[in-house]
Protein backbone atom coordinates (compact mmCIF):
# COMPACT_ATOMS: atom_id res chain seq x y z
CA UNK A 1 0.00 0.00 0.00
CA UNK A 2 1.63 3.79 -0.58
CA UNK A 3 1.81 5.66 2.01
CA UNK A 4 -0.99 7.95 0.44
CA UNK A 5 -3.58 5.29 0.36
CA UNK A 6 -2.09 4.51 3.67
CA UNK A 7 -3.32 7.91 5.15
CA UNK A 8 -6.79 8.27 2.84
CA UNK A 9 -8.11 4.86 3.55
CA UNK A 10 -10.00 5.26 6.47
CA UNK A 11 -11.36 8.35 4.71
CA UNK A 12 -11.98 6.59 1.86
CA UNK A 13 -13.93 3.53 3.73
CA UNK A 14 -16.22 6.16 4.75
CA UNK A 15 -17.01 8.11 1.86
CA UNK A 16 -17.45 4.75 -0.26
CA UNK A 17 -20.12 3.88 2.38
CA UNK A 18 -22.64 6.90 0.47
CA UNK A 19 -20.74 7.51 -2.65
CA UNK A 20 -18.54 5.92 -5.70
CA UNK A 21 -14.85 6.97 -4.10
CA UNK A 22 -13.16 9.56 -1.40
CA UNK A 23 -13.36 11.85 -4.71
CA UNK A 24 -17.10 12.57 -4.21
CA UNK A 25 -16.24 14.61 -1.22
CA UNK A 26 -13.14 16.71 -2.85
CA UNK A 27 -9.20 15.97 -2.55
CA UNK A 28 -7.84 14.71 0.74
CA UNK A 29 -4.26 16.46 1.59
CA UNK A 30 -2.93 14.62 4.92
CA UNK A 31 -1.94 17.73 7.08
CA UNK A 32 -0.42 18.47 10.29
CA UNK A 33 -1.85 20.45 13.09
CA UNK A 34 0.56 23.19 12.04
CA UNK A 35 -0.72 22.89 8.86
CA UNK A 36 -4.28 24.29 9.88
CA UNK A 37 -5.80 27.98 10.69
CA UNK A 38 -6.05 28.37 14.53
CA UNK A 39 -9.95 27.70 14.44
CA UNK A 40 -9.53 24.49 12.12
CA UNK A 41 -6.73 23.25 14.76
CA UNK A 42 -8.54 24.06 18.01
CA UNK A 43 -11.71 22.18 15.90
CA UNK A 44 -9.68 19.47 15.02
CA UNK A 45 -6.54 18.53 16.66
CA UNK A 46 -8.10 17.10 19.45
CA UNK A 47 -8.60 13.47 21.08
CA UNK A 48 -12.27 15.09 22.13
CA UNK A 49 -15.91 14.42 20.83
CA UNK A 50 -16.24 16.87 18.24
CA UNK A 51 -20.12 17.50 19.78
CA UNK A 52 -18.39 18.60 22.81
CA UNK A 53 -15.82 20.17 20.91
CA UNK A 54 -18.11 22.12 18.62
CA UNK A 55 -20.55 22.92 21.05
CA UNK A 56 -17.79 24.92 23.02
CA UNK A 57 -16.40 26.31 20.33
CA UNK A 58 -19.73 28.14 18.76
CA UNK A 59 -21.28 28.71 22.02
CA UNK A 60 -24.24 26.59 20.82
CA UNK A 61 -25.73 23.13 21.71
CA UNK A 62 -25.64 21.45 18.36
CA UNK A 63 -28.41 19.68 16.31
CA UNK A 64 -27.68 16.83 14.24
CA UNK A 65 -29.18 16.43 10.46
CA UNK A 66 -28.99 12.65 9.02
CA UNK A 67 -28.40 12.98 5.06
CA UNK A 68 -28.41 9.39 4.17
CA UNK A 69 -27.97 6.37 6.23
CA UNK A 70 -26.43 2.48 5.70
CA UNK A 71 -27.03 -0.60 8.03
CA UNK A 72 -25.93 -4.56 7.86
CA UNK A 73 -25.36 -7.07 10.44
CA UNK A 74 -23.20 -5.50 12.71
CA UNK A 75 -22.99 -1.71 12.32
CA UNK A 76 -24.83 1.47 11.47
CA UNK A 77 -23.32 4.00 9.61
CA UNK A 78 -24.94 7.54 8.54
CA UNK A 79 -23.67 10.67 6.70
CA UNK A 80 -24.65 13.56 8.93
CA UNK A 81 -24.78 17.72 8.79
CA UNK A 82 -24.36 19.12 12.61
CA UNK A 83 -26.27 22.30 12.99
CA UNK A 84 -25.84 24.99 15.92
CA UNK A 85 -29.29 25.91 17.94
CA UNK A 86 -28.46 29.63 18.06
CA UNK A 87 -28.78 29.70 14.50
CA UNK A 88 -29.51 26.69 12.51
CA UNK A 89 -25.44 27.53 10.94
CA UNK A 90 -23.97 24.20 9.63
CA UNK A 91 -20.97 23.73 11.65
CA UNK A 92 -19.77 19.95 10.31
CA UNK A 93 -20.14 17.42 7.54
CA UNK A 94 -19.79 13.93 8.46
CA UNK A 95 -19.61 10.16 8.50
CA UNK A 96 -19.94 8.12 10.74
CA UNK A 97 -20.48 4.22 11.28
CA UNK A 98 -20.41 2.53 14.51
CA UNK A 99 -20.27 -1.56 15.24
CA UNK A 100 -23.37 -1.85 17.16
CA UNK A 101 -22.73 -5.02 19.76
CA UNK A 102 -20.42 -2.46 21.57
CA UNK A 103 -23.47 -0.16 22.46
CA UNK A 104 -25.82 -0.80 25.33
CA UNK A 105 -29.20 -1.52 24.31
CA UNK A 106 -30.59 2.10 25.84
CA UNK A 107 -27.74 3.32 23.51
CA UNK A 108 -28.73 1.99 20.44
CA UNK A 109 -32.25 3.34 20.43
CA UNK A 110 -31.15 6.67 20.94
CA UNK A 111 -28.63 6.34 18.36
CA UNK A 112 -31.34 5.06 16.29
CA UNK A 113 -34.15 7.63 16.89
CA UNK A 114 -31.78 10.30 15.21
CA UNK A 115 -32.58 12.81 17.48
CA UNK A 116 -29.01 13.83 18.93
CA UNK A 117 -25.02 13.55 17.75
CA UNK A 118 -23.51 10.12 18.31
CA UNK A 119 -21.29 11.89 20.99
CA UNK A 120 -23.96 13.44 23.32
CA UNK A 121 -25.78 9.63 23.07
CA UNK A 122 -22.64 8.34 24.17
CA UNK A 123 -21.67 10.24 26.81
CA UNK A 124 -25.79 10.50 28.44
CA UNK A 125 -25.49 6.68 28.55
CA UNK A 126 -22.00 6.57 30.27
CA UNK A 127 -20.35 4.74 27.72
CA UNK A 128 -17.09 4.27 28.11
CA UNK A 129 -14.68 5.74 25.56
CA UNK A 130 -11.70 6.94 24.11
CA UNK A 131 -11.32 9.48 21.19
CA UNK A 132 -8.56 8.51 19.13
CA UNK A 133 -7.31 10.98 16.29
CA UNK A 134 -6.05 9.20 13.36
CA UNK A 135 -5.46 12.13 10.86
CA UNK A 136 -5.96 15.54 10.10
CA UNK A 137 -6.70 16.52 6.34
CA UNK A 138 -6.85 19.98 4.11
CA UNK A 139 -9.71 19.35 1.53
CA UNK A 140 -9.97 20.99 -1.53
CA UNK A 141 -14.26 20.40 -1.18
CA UNK A 142 -16.10 18.77 -4.17
CA UNK A 143 -19.87 20.43 -4.92
CA UNK A 144 -21.51 17.68 -2.28
CA UNK A 145 -19.19 19.28 0.59
CA UNK A 146 -19.86 22.49 -0.42
CA UNK A 147 -23.47 22.21 -1.02
CA UNK A 148 -23.90 20.76 2.61
CA UNK A 149 -21.72 23.19 4.65
CA UNK A 150 -23.57 25.91 2.90
CA UNK A 151 -20.29 27.32 1.07
CA UNK A 152 -20.25 28.56 -2.35
CA UNK A 153 -16.54 29.13 -2.55
CA UNK A 154 -13.47 27.33 -3.50
CA UNK A 155 -11.82 27.53 -0.17
CA UNK A 156 -10.49 24.51 1.45
CA UNK A 157 -11.53 23.41 4.04
CA UNK A 158 -10.50 20.80 7.41
CA UNK A 159 -11.49 17.49 8.34
CA UNK A 160 -10.49 14.64 10.10
CA UNK A 161 -10.58 11.06 10.63
CA UNK A 162 -10.98 9.17 14.09
CA UNK A 163 -12.08 6.49 15.98
CA UNK A 164 -13.40 5.86 19.21
CA UNK A 165 -12.74 2.93 21.29
CA UNK A 166 -15.87 1.61 23.56
CA UNK A 167 -14.18 -0.79 26.42
CA UNK A 168 -10.69 -0.25 24.47
CA UNK A 169 -12.25 -1.68 21.37
CA UNK A 170 -12.77 0.12 17.76
CA UNK A 171 -16.24 0.86 17.66
CA UNK A 172 -16.93 4.00 15.73
CA UNK A 173 -15.41 5.47 12.68
CA UNK A 174 -15.29 9.06 11.75
CA UNK A 175 -14.86 11.23 9.17
CA UNK A 176 -15.24 15.11 10.48
CA UNK A 177 -15.24 18.04 7.94
CA UNK A 178 -15.35 21.72 9.16
CA UNK A 179 -16.07 24.50 7.08
CA UNK A 180 -13.77 26.90 8.71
Amino acid sequence: MESADLYTGSASRLAELFHDSLDALGTFESAQASDLPDDARALLAHNNHMTVTLEAFHNSLVDVEILAEREDDASYAREVLLRRQSDQSIVQFGIMRIWLADLTATAERDLRQRKLPLGRVLIHHGVLREVELMNLWRIHPAEHVDKHLGRSDTREVFGRTAQILVDERPTVQLLEIVGV
